[in-house]
């Protein structure tokens, strides 16, 4: 019986889980559940038009949305957690046309962008009433996730496959061929184990900090606001991703998502801020048709911590010098997209004692070395 421990149960960590519920591996995964960002967040599952050079993060964004229809089948997905509601993009500059070739040109190895469109401002509208007038590229592939959903749901499936679930805070060490699990404040040893999956975002530092490891990593705050309405339609809206690093996504509940900051300077604070609300307001106010999400109840917060590195790309897999010991962090605003394939990735690392991940990062070494 091989065991593994997961630190993190975050995207990765419980994706990574549900995937070794084997007959022949224990799998127990330790989380605390403070800050966890995927807890917290709800985002767009619609990575093809980014600008960002980096084109091994775009390798993984991409067949990370690729992924989502095996996710579903595999975990059962219902439209509660996750759906394919098709993405508007609104942009100030009129380059729409050039968003369309875009999109057009990466069609051709991304056949999961699905229809691509031009829409006129009515039409747009028509789409998500919530908007104003504004012409949009709308491509049908487009999805959402809620995170909170996600974990819940393969919490349970991991739970009646025997994967045990541990919420405390804990510390690793090293002992002969084995990892010691213990609990953070005390150090009383836990259990122990054959592998270790560190999957804890901003907290890996910590973590190896105690192993002797220099880690390039760092927390980001996330505020997203959460409205609570009475849009019986908002089943059938579509995502919008608004000019200005601003996402407006409906849920089939009637609630209303907008968000999120990306706070660089604020560590692992949790407190939601009126600076965060008054920026997401004035950010998303010019494309929206009135203030009908800002005249009510002051809407609901989720704030999250994000892990980033210095050029924001994710790293994961085993460490050169310890191949039983195995990290991921780094994923920034995209771990809604590409966490679900890097836990799949880690658990094939597992199954079969192989591991390539050329064509989706850098090599480990870029973001952890020894001390």
């Amino acid at each position: 019986m091989k065991k593994i421990a997961i630190v993190g149960g975050g995207i990765i960590g419980m994706t990574l889980a549900s995937y070794l519920d084997k007959p022949n591996v224990h799998v127990t995964v330790f989380d605390n559940e403070v800050g966890q960002a995927t807890k917290a967040s709800a985002g767009i599952i619609s990575p093809w038009l980014s600008k960002r050079r980096n084109k091994q993060w775009y390798q993984l964004a991409k067949e990370g949305a690729a992924f989502y229809e095996k996710l579903v089948v595999d975990f059962q997905l219902d439209h509660s957690v996750y759906t394919k509601s098709g993405t508007l993009l609104l942009r100030k500059k009129n380059d729409l046309v050039d968003l369309a070739s875009l999109a057009e040109e990466r069609k051709q190895d991304a056949p999961e962008i699905g229809e691509i469109a031009l829409l006129s401002a009515e039409q747009t509208q028509q789409q998500l009433p919530l908007l104003g007038k504004f012409p949009a590229l709308k491509i049908s592939g487009g999805g959402r996730l809620d995170g909170a959903a996600y974990l819940n749901r393969l919490k349970k499936r991991a739970a009646l496959n025997g994967v045990t679930l541990c919420q405390m805070a804990v510390a690793i060490k090293k002992e002969a061929n084995h990892w010691v699990i213990c609990q953070r404040e005390t150090g009383e040893s836990i259990d122990t184990f054959d592998f270790v999956a560190l999957t804890a975002g901003p907290g890996l530092n910590q973590l190896l900090t105690t192993l002797d490891y220099k880690v390039d990593i760092r927390p980001q705050k996330g505020q997203l606001l959460s409205f609570t309405t009475n849009f019986k339609e908002s089943t059938h809206w579509p995502v919008a991703m608004l000019d200005g690093e601003s996402d407006l996504i409906p849920f089939s509940d009637g609630t209303i998502l907008l968000g999120a900051t990306h706070e660089n300077d604020k560590g692992f604070d949790l407190t939601p801020t009126k600076e965060a609300y008054e920026h997401l307001r004035t950010v998303s106010q010019p494309f929206l048709s009135s203030d009908i999400l800002f005249s009510g109840n002051l809407p609901d917060f989720r704030v999250g911590t994000r892990a980033y590195t210095s050029d924001f790309a994710p790293f994961f897999g085993p460490l050169p010098d310890d191949e039983t010991l195995v990290v991921a962090s780094g994923l920034g605003s995209s771990g809604l997209t590409t966490g679900p394939y890097i836990g799949y990735l880690l658990a094939n690392y597992f199954q079969t004692n192989t591991f390539d991940s050329t064509l989706y990062q850098k090599k480990m070494e870029t973001y952890i070395q020894k001390r």
